[in-house]
């Protein structure tokens, strides 16, 4: 009975969650990799000499870390489609409901989120960088993308590596929460199968491997990175 309900076959749900799946996956990974821009912008700018813009770095990771996941996905999916709707009827006098892509809202949502938790991380990598170097670099006329690119960039990856990890994970874990959006990603997959087989514990199992999977899988892959990106670096000895 349980292999004819996971089955690809006519019956089956196996084809709907492969496809949540891979939605969940796309929407992780995208999520994750827009999230990168807010929090290194966010990063730099909390070590910046202005003070307006460590407070609007302070403001970002303040407000976003400290409302629930969920509610931000709300806010975000509402609020939008309020804005658009109240823009639309002003100019062209429509009224009607106008509702937004659920892949655009998860996306913005989660990698805003993402980038609240990874703007920590990239701060404290930068800040493990020695500054004498940055110093020694501006000296030589070097310009800043090149100090950036050539001297800060590297050696803050392989510092921030296994920060990003929990941050990867996390961000995988939290596509589970756009399912109220409507969008077909692996939990939501999962509950329209317990809801029309009645068999909520074969797929919330199925569901919970999954997960599993995708975070095991991802974290040997961070594990590589981190070896590929120490590679060439000796521990110092007494």
């Amino acid at each position: 009975m349980t292999l004819t309900l996971l089955s690809f076959g006519p019956g089956g749900w196996g084809s709907t969650l492969l496809i949540g799946a891979l939605m969940t996956i796309a929407v992780a990974v995208t999520s994750f990799a827009f999230g990168l821009v807010p929090g290194a912008l966010a990063a730099m700018a909390s070590r910046s000499p202005h003070a307006w813009l460590r407070a609007l770095a302070l403001v970002y990771t303040t407000l976003v870390r400290g409302i629930p996941e969920l509610l931000v996905i709300y806010l975000f999916f509402f609020g939008t489609s309020s804005m658009i709707m109240a823009i639309v009827r002003l100019s062209f006098g429509y009224g009607g409901y106008i509702e937004v892509n659920a892949f655009a809202i998860g996306v913005l949502s989660v990698g805003l989120i993402s980038g609240a938790y990874s703007a920590e991380v990239i701060r404290g990598a930068i800040a493990s960088v020695p500054k004498g170097q940055v110093e020694a670099a501006m000296a030589l006329g070097l310009k800043r993308w090149v100090i950036v690119s050539r001297i800060l960039f590297p050696q803050a990856l392989r510092v921030a590596l296994p920060g990003l990890n929990n941050v990867w994970q996390t961000t995988l874990k939290d596509t589970s929460l756009i399912s109220v959006t409507g969008l077909a990603e692996i939990m939501r997959s999962a509950n329209m199968a317990a809801g029309v087989t009645h068999e909520p514990f074969t797929f919330y199992l199925v569901a919970a491997l999954i997960y599993l999977l995708f975070t095991w899988g991802s974290a040997r892959l961070f594990a590589r990175a981190e070896i590929f990106s120490g590679r060439g670096l000796k521990e110092a000895r007494p």
